[in-house]
């Protein structure tokens, strides 16, 4: 017996040796190994207590919007299947008509920005089930009328109209001009930056568009070269603002279908301005409009009247930095409104009546508001997440439109996201922390008690224990100077106190972005598990400008970026090189896009405390980069020269002493390459010696095919051999 005992404890420590050997490689990470389950373009519906979600059928190779109850999460039906319909290749993305009875679907898109894209699209006619094509020719960003009798869309910079009984198309604006003039699309500075394409909207009668013109034409253009496989490069040539020069003059206007007529809207009581945010209120004729001054610290709501163009400011906001753009305007019955402003220092929520009176400031606290769900009118109650259980955490709340009743509706620590039925009595949660993999649930709205889950990744949790993964360890970080900034940190998982280990340190660090957050994994956390399991801790710091801790913390950057941040990265890694198993001469960073711009500057300014430094796609000088992003926290060049250039990686050259890997693709739309051609042009003149990769034809995320793999692996070989 004592034998058999023995054999079994001797099997036992081989087995689970043998699972903390089993390691993690590039090509499972870049292969989809760890790939989550999840609800693909999930939509509650407004008119039943329904919602879809899109469906792959991997045997048929065909797609399905798929209906589902919100009660019992049983399947209704499909509304749509691929397979019934030939012109049907597949179901990119689609909305509904406003009364659900018709489905607009793309297929066959093509990718032009990082939001925008062209596609063939089809009408749906859900009672019917009949598929129309809208047109013979790919166009961008269409959209049923209220009424469901027309749709509007974007095609070659013009605006177009659609009759769906009569198939008539009726072009409403015809001066649009590539690289000149744009209507009812954004250019490329406003896709980028206030993150919206569809620069038009219907109003509630279905009597008028409202949409923005943008006049590109003393807009600098930026041209870069398309390798492809010809013989010959191609020349892709697009308007594009740096810091300091002109942009698109914007101008608003206001079509009325039924005459054919077009109004512009008087705004000369503006000049170098933004329209940020455009949509129709509940009243039929009155559109509001946010307009946003170059400097982007004052912003105005303004009401127009849809019949004489007559505006009124009916909200302003001013701040010493700057005003944050949100979508989280909804406009009530009575046509009050529900705004979100960070003026106490903390994002809340505020509720105005429709002239612009302050009838309440719903929510309160040292905390912020980072979603608004919705207001559920018979209920009187507001729906939102916030950080208020800690800023790296997601909790879903509810709260009546008076501030009392506050309620928590989600348990779980961690990231939780809602998606809530049309009479606000369900929602499904996304919940997912650093230790939990995303799990759906069904819940109830009133108390947040789980009813039923829906989609778990159990499969893929059972997959990870066999790695035995090193798990994410979140603290406080407190640098010399005082600052108390969030931090997280991988250790290997055989780690060992008396030991010293060399330390890669990851970052963002942009103005109110959030690397330091409970969520689950993305690629980049399994390549650091994959180096902990190698023998490195990772480390990432969230240092100031940073967001969810509050305006000043968030705003304090403001005319001199990189100037604290990096300081803050040298001084984190100042802090790790006193712990007792950190070796303090082999401390590395990484980043990627404005993480790039601050690697950069790390390992430049920080050289006695930085051995090694690789930044991907980085700004090396603010003056390269767009006019929204850039003046938004710098103001011009021409007003801020020395916060552009103290700032800029490109004057600290001459202090490089460690190991430095510079990335970029050539391809690159965002963060354009001239960026990495001038540092390396002023490395070179300071004969310094560095590596360097250039990805051709590749844009700002450096993918498609191999090339995630080989990109990884050589900043892994780097590390391994620099580090």
């Amino acid at each position: 017996m004592k034998t058999i005992q023995k054999a079994f404890v001797l099997f036992l420590f081989t087995s689970l040796s043998a699972i903390a050997q089993q390691k993690i490689t590039l090509e499972e990470i870049w292969g989809g190994a760890f790939r989550t389950q999840g609800m693909t373009e999930l939509a509650a519906l407004k008119n039943t207590n329904q919602y879809t979600v899109l469906n792959f059928d991997k045997e048929s190779k065909t797609m399905q919007i798929d209906l589902y109850d919100f009660a019992t999460l049983n399947k209704v039906y499909a509304l749509v299947d691929s397979k019934d319909f030939k012109l049907l290749t597949g179901i990119d993305s689609y909305t509904f008509s406003k009364d659900e009875k018709k489905i607009l679907i793309a297929n066959n898109s093509d990718q032009i920005f990082r939001h925008s894209f062209v596609a063939n699209y089809f009408i749906y006619d859900i009672t019917a089930q009949t598929l129309v094509k809208l047109a013979d020719y790919k166009v961008q960003e269409p959209n049923f009328s209220p009424d469901g009798t027309k749709i509007s869309y974007a095609f070659e910079n013009n605006m177009y109209l659609y009759d769906i009984a009569t198939k008539k198309h009726t072009r409403i604006t015809k001066d649009g001009k590539k690289n000149a003039v744009i209507n009812g699309v954004t250019d490329w500075v406003y896709e980028e930056e206030f993150a919206f394409v569809k620069a038009y909207d219907w109003n509630l009668n279905s009597d008028k568009i409202a949409f923005i013109r943008f006049d590109e034409t003393d807009v600098p253009e930026f041209s870069m070269n398309v390798y492809g496989q010809e013989l010959y490069p191609v020349t892709e040539r697009f308007k594009y603002p740096k810091a300091g020069e002109k942009n698109s003059l914007v101008s608003l206007h206001i079509y009325d279908v039924k005459t054919g007529e077009t109004k512009k809207v008087n705004l000369d009581q503006y000049s170098d301005f933004y329209i940020a945010r455009m949509k129709w209120t509940n009243e039929g004729n009155t559109l509001s409009a946010q307009v946003l001054n170059r400097h982007q610290d004052n912003l105005d709501l303004l009401f127009v009247d849809g019949n004489s163009g007559a505006t009124k400011v009916v909200l302003n906001e001013k701040e010493k930095a700057y005003v944050d753009v949100t979508d989280n305007l909804t406009f009530l019955k009575d046509n009050s409104f529900i705004w979100t402003s960070e003026k106490d220092g903390f994002n809340h929520i505020y509720h105005y009546s429709k002239e612009g009176k302050l009838k309440s400031q719903i929510t309160k606290g040292l905390w912020e508001v980072t979603n608004y769900y919705g207001f559920d009118e018979k209920a009187g109650t507001i729906y939102y997440q916030s950080v208020e259980n800690g800023s790296i955490n997601r909790d879903v709340y509810s709260i009546k439109l008076n501030g009392s009743g506050k309620t928590r509706l989600t348990s779980s620590t961690g990231t939780n996201v809602a998606t809530f039925s049309p009479n606000f009595q369900y929602f499904i949660n996304s919940y997912s922390s650093a230790k939990n993999a995303p799990k759906y649930t069904l819940n109830e709205s009133k108390t947040g008690k789980t009813i039923k889950t829906i989609v778990s990744n159990e499969v893929l949790e059972t997959k990870l224990a066999s790695y035995n993964l090193p798990s994410k360890e979140f603290f406080e970080l407190t640098t010399e100077k005082g600052n108390k900034l969030n931090a997280w940190m991988i250790k290997p998982k055989d780690f060992d106190a008396n030991k010293k280990y060399p330390v890669f340190m990851y970052q963002y660090s942009g103005p109110g972005s959030q690397q330091v957050n409970n969520d689950w994994n993305a690629s980049d956390d399994y390549w650091f598990m994959m180096l902990a399991q190698q023998g490195y801790i990772v480390a990432c710091v969230d240092g100031r400008g940073t967001g969810f801790k509050g305006a000043d913390f968030k705003k304090c950057t403001q005319k001199e970026l990189g100037k604290l941040e990096v300081e803050d990265q040298i001084d984190a890694a100042k802090v790790f090189g006193t712990y007792a198993y950190v070796d303090k001469s082999r401390i590395g960073i990484f980043g990627w896009s404005y993480g790039g711009f601050m690697a950069s500057n790390c390992i430049f300014q920080g050289a006695d405390v930085f051995k090694t430094a690789i930044a991907v796609a980085p700004v090396t000088s603010w003056r390269y980069y767009d006019s929204v992003y850039t003046e938004r926290y710098m103001q011009t060049p021409q007003e801020n020269a020395s916060g552009y250039d103290n700032n800029s990686p490109i004057t600290h050259v001459s202090k490089l002493k460690g190991n430095f890997l510079l990335i970029h693709g050539t391809a690159d739309d965002n963060v354009h390459v001239q960026n990495t051609m001038k540092m390396i042009e002023a490395l070179v003149q300071a004969n310094k010696q560095f590596d360097w990769a250039i990805y051709p034809d590749k844009n700002h995320g450096i993918y498609g095919g191999k090339t995630r793999l080989q990109l990884y692996t050589k900043m892994t070989n780097f590390i391994k051999e620099k580090l």
